[in-house]
């Protein structure tokens, strides 16, 4: 059997992320660049993607995934560069209306979903026209334990993340014959500039302290006592992405401190 840590190396491979301008994406652009791949940094924040591009001696390229022309513009320049695409981290997303459902902002429940959903389904289209072509490839749709279980005040963003989970193992199948994987990471609660955000619109809402939310709504309920760090959610998404999984698609994986 080869050494366990070469089947966590992803040396010489060409790595996408989307979205990896902050939080869980530049966690697994860091982290790809470390076990050896060629790391592309997507996003729509230019200055963003490029300081952790320039960090970690890889490529930027501004790309809005709700937008196919975009994105298909993206990837062949990715194609053009490298020559080929090896991992796709399906990872940008943003939060959606916090809101009851009575209530919820029709237009920012469209766009979460044309972000989260049809924005993974743009990335996966172009990345699995250039993978099948090379009979390889690993995809990692960054979904949420709210991809399997209904969540208050979110159903913009529950909905998409199922529907994400959905699509990754139809996806799986048809692209398994091509030698392509196709999972899915469940994230719970994780540390940062997101769930800040998150928390301080239901502390507003709700009329309630910020720590009295963490405590209630997202420590206290994990077996662990904790949040997640976007470190732990890269080195999940670097297995999915390695060939320490090469028999593993159409899977999804709780990265949540035990969330039950």
């Amino acid at each position: 059997m080869s050494n366990i840590d070469e089947r966590f190396r992803v040396d010489g491979k060409v790595a996408v992320v989307t979205g990896g301008g902050s939080g869980i994406g530049e966690a697994c652009c860091r982290l790809l660049a470390a076990a050896g791949a060629h790391v592309v940094v997507l996003g729509r924040t230019e200055a963003k993607i490029a300081m952790v591009a320039d960090d970690i001696g890889g490529i930027s390229i501004v790309c809005d995934v709700s937008d196919w022309l975009s994105v298909e513009n993206a990837f062949e320049k990715v194609r053009n560069h490298h020559g080929r695409i090896d991992i796709l981290i399906n990872n940008a997303g943003i939060p959606g209306p916090i809101a009851p459902v009575n209530e919820v902002d029709l237009a920012q429940w469209r766009s979460c979903m044309d972000i989260n959903l049809f924005g993974a389904l743009h990335c996966m289209k172009a990345a699995t026209e250039i993978m099948k072509s090379q009979s390889s490839g690993s995809i990692v749709n960054m979904a949420s334990l709210m991809g399997i279980q209904g969540y208050p005040m979110r159903t913009a963003y529950s909905a998409s993340k199922f529907a994400l989970v959905g699509m990754t193992e139809a996806v799986a199948r048809e692209m398994g014959p091509y030698g392509v994987r196709v999972n899915a990471l469940l994230p719970g609660a994780v540390s940062g500039e997101n769930m800040d955000r998150i928390v301080a619109i239901r502390a507003e809402a709700e009329g309630r302290p910020a720590e009295d939310i963490i405590k209630e709504n997202y420590r206290d309920p994990a077996a662990l006592k904790r949040w997640v760090a976007p470190e732990e959610v890269a080195f999940a998404a670097l297995y999915y992405a390695s060939d320490a999984s090469s028999a593993v698609t159409g899977d999804k994986m709780k990265v949540d401190c035990g969330r039950f």
